[in-house]
């Protein structure tokens, strides 16, 4: 009598248990998707960055991840990016990839647009061109988009700078910035830090010297071409000075040196200083147009707080130290000078 319903109940809890395992199984696959989905860690490396250009669609992000071997599941992430609709919220940048980061946390960091800052760190380049190069490699934007903005004569006019002298607005320092920061937003940074490089002090002191603050940046990038030391540089700052307040040629080679464009020169030869260039101080008078490098603050407080001194001449030290020979006369000079000759000629150096 109670066999049969006993069956029946046996029957329909092993049905009812084989329905909750599938669905366990179901759930379980669905979570693991899910998990591996979200929030499973899915860069390859220990580190690495992504680089998303200006204008890129979600297509170029997958090819500029696949073709850098960013991720272990491309698939995933695409899954995420999908439903977390990264494609209408991409915002170009450059993103730290750090080991152990999920796609659910690489997609809400594109989405919010935090990238890592880039650190710049630029001291003594010789020329604006040079600069441009730097900037390239660790910006977005290429170098003639750099240097576009340095030659226009509208733009750098309206800061108070001229295409000749408007490299001497970059103040060396470390500057973080953006990945994708344009050559104009760089520009008006710069434009910031040299306000504020240029205090109320140093602009009276640049006065003092009845000189603008590109042209004590342009005479430190002399001073910062001829010294060595440090400790030299006010005194360099000095001479020169005395040359300009006389109306002598200021003469110093390496403006020779950059007018010929050869950064090899180890002398100074009669055929280099024949050159035509405003930047050739054996053949202009004052200062060149602009600077013939990238100056160091060292530099520049040396110019505003030179040496006073009487000296007109210097000449390298004939025992090739670094240090130069200082002289307020001509003949006081050529005997410095003749020592150095003979001994750039006793070590075969002619040029």
């Amino acid at each position: 009598m109670t066999t049969e319903p006993k069956k029946i109940k046996q029957s329909t809890l092993i049905i009812i248990a084989a329905i909750v395992l599938v669905l366990g199984i179901i759930a379980g696959y669905y979570g693991y998707n899910q998990f591996k989905v979200y929030f499973k860690p899915n860069i390859s490396g220990k580190e690495a960055y992504l680089y998303i250009k200006t204008g890129s669609s979600i297509d170029d992000l997958y090819a500029e991840i696949k073709s850098k071997n960013l991720l272990k599941d491309v698939g995933t992430f695409s899954q995420a990016a999908a439903k977390m609709d990264l494609a209408q919220r991409l915002k170009p940048g450059r993103y730290k990839l750090s080991k152990g980061l999920t796609n659910r946390a690489l997609i809400n960091m594109i989405k919010a647009g935090n990238q890592e800052p880039v650190k710049l760190k630029f001291h003594n380049i010789r020329r604006k061109e040079d600069f441009a190069g730097y900037l390239a490699k660790n910006l977005e934007a290429d170098s003639a988009a750099f240097i576009k903005v340095l030659d226009s004569a509208a733009l750098v006019e309206k800061y108070g700078f001229t295409t000749d002298n408007s490299y001497t607005m970059f103040i060396p320092n470390t500057y973080d910035m953006y990945w994708n920061t344009t050559p104009l937003d760089f520009f008006e940074r710069m434009q910031k830090e040299f306000d504020k490089f240029w205090t109320a002090e140093r602009k009276q002191k640049a006065a003092a010297l009845k000189l603008t603050p590109q042209q004590v940046t342009v005479l430190a990038s002399i001073v910062d071409g001829e010294a060595l030391y440090d400790k030299e540089m006010p005194i360099i700052a000095g001479l020169y000075l005395n040359r300009l307040n006389r109306g002598i040629l200021l003469q110093a080679d390496p403006t020779v040196i950059f007018a010929n464009n050869d950064f090899t020169v180890k002398r100074v030869t009669n055929a280099l200083l024949r050159v035509d260039s405003k930047y050739n101080t054996y053949k202009y008078a004052g200062l060149p147009p602009g600077p013939i490098m990238m100056p160091s603050i060292s530099a520049v407080d040396a110019v505003l707080n030179y040496n006073h001194n009487n000296y007109i001449y210097m000449c390298a030290k004939e025992d090739f130290s670094g240090y130069h020979a200082f002289a307020e006369t001509k003949a006081e000079h050529e005997i410095n000078a003749n020592k150095y000759r003979a001994a750039l000629n006793k070590r075969n150096i002619y040029k």
